[in-house]
């Protein structure tokens, strides 16, 4: 199977800020994303605690005018869910691709993205996953108590890929600092 190489990128990486020049995930590096996934354990996630979370992502979703799906599981099962108005029937699916892939990959969507581009291929490619079950795409993230590990997930879709990651990601570090 051929794989596609991407151009690596030539400019130095800004470690200021954790981006490499050239990726199309808003310039990411897979060590940034890392740091960020550590910073973002929880000590504790319950179903309650999912569902928290999933009003707190909904009241600022609502206040920003975001028109997202918004989905949060504890365990297997789904915690929470909130359709926002606006928000397209696709991202139903993108949130259901995303979910496959956090689920396989115990990762951010983002972040599993990002590790092919840096070796130069796309995440379909060098998996040969299908892009209609999977979607390495910013969006979904994995809830990771510290000492246990994975113990859910957290989806939105609806805006572009970099966007729906950084609004997890506030969305997280809200509710570490609630």
């Amino acid at each position: 199977m051929l794989a596609l190489r991407i151009p690596h990128a030539t400019a130095p990486r800004d470690p200021t800020r954790g981006y490499a020049p050239g990726m199309t995930t808003g310039y990411y590096t897979s060590a940034a994303l890392n740091a960020e996934a550590a910073e973002l354990e929880l000590s504790s996630f319950s179903p309650a605690q999912a569902v928290a979370l999933g009003l707190l992502a909904t009241d600022r979703a609502i206040t920003e005018t975001l028109p997202i799906v918004i989905e949060v599981h504890h365990l297997s099962r789904l915690a929470y869910r909130a359709v926002l108005p606006g928000a397209l029937p696709d991202s139903d699916d993108w949130i259901v691709r995303k979910r496959r892939t956090v689920e396989r990959y115990h990762r951010s969507t983002l972040a599993t993205k990002v590790k092919y581009e840096e070796r130069g291929t796309t995440f379909h490619l060098a998996t040969g996953l299908s892009e209609l079950e999977f979607a390495a795409h910013g969006g979904g993230m994995p809830i990771v108590v510290s000492s246990v590990g994975v113990v859910g997930g957290f989806y939105a879709s609806g805006l572009p890929e970099v966007e729906d990651h950084r609004f997890l990601v506030q969305c997280l570090r809200d509710l570490r600092g609630a």
